[in-house]
């Protein structure tokens, strides 16, 4: 999953203000220098608007290439606590790659998507670019961010096959009773975010 820059052809809504896009993308490195410097964070929202409970996913690059990715799905805390945590997880806890270190920190770019809630949706009301999905079914569940679509140039169905496969079902599980439900997401990243 790798969220793409503001310049990203994937639809946004705009409900963080520049001056909150610019807080949270500094909370982010933020969290990773304090991690890296073995203190505590303390991460108190600045506002109201940052304190109401939100699913994010932080994406981290170095030199261009992905280097961690981690979300919530779920709005368990504030936005502002929960790109915090997130940009720690994805910089130390991506079981795909090792944590990252001291002397990459300064190279790091973030992307961050911040989720609406998970709304049920019918197959044929999926929008390339503008929804997310989420794909359940027998104890199982995929993921995927609505650039991902994009990055990749599927359509439709090609995108529902694909949240299937992520999540482990058959990839006409959409059309064989899966629950399927859908989010947005207002992606936005550091310069040379990808």
């Amino acid at each position: 999953m790798s969220p793409q820059s503001e310049n990203s052809p994937v639809l946004t809504n705009s409900e963080f203000s520049p001056e909150e896009r610019r807080i949270l993308l500094k909370l982010a490195h933020e969290s990773i220098e304090s991690a890296l410097e073995g203190r505590e964070l303390s991460a108190e929202p600045p506002s109201q608007h940052l304190a109401e409970p939100r699913g994010a996913f932080t994406t981290i690059y170095f030199r261009g290439g992905l280097r961690g990715c981690v979300g919530f799905v779920f709005p368990v805390k504030s936005v502002y606590q929960t790109v915090a945590d997130t940009a720690r997880a994805a910089a130390f806890e991506d079981s795909r790659f090792m944590s990252v270190t001291r002397e990459e920190a300064p190279g790091l770019t973030v992307s961050l998507s911040i989720l609406s809630p998970l709304q049920a949706i019918r197959p044929e009301e999926v929008e390339i670019g503008k929804h997310g999905l989420l794909i359940s079914q027998h104890g199982r569940r995929g993921l995927l961010l609505p650039q991902v679509a994009v990055e990749h140039g599927w359509d439709r169905e090609t995108f529902l096959e694909q949240t299937c496969h992520k999540a482990g079902l058959p990839l006409d599980a959409w059309q064989k009773g899966a629950n399927i439900e859908a989010f947005t997401a207002e992606v936005f990243g550091d310069e040379g975010s990808t």
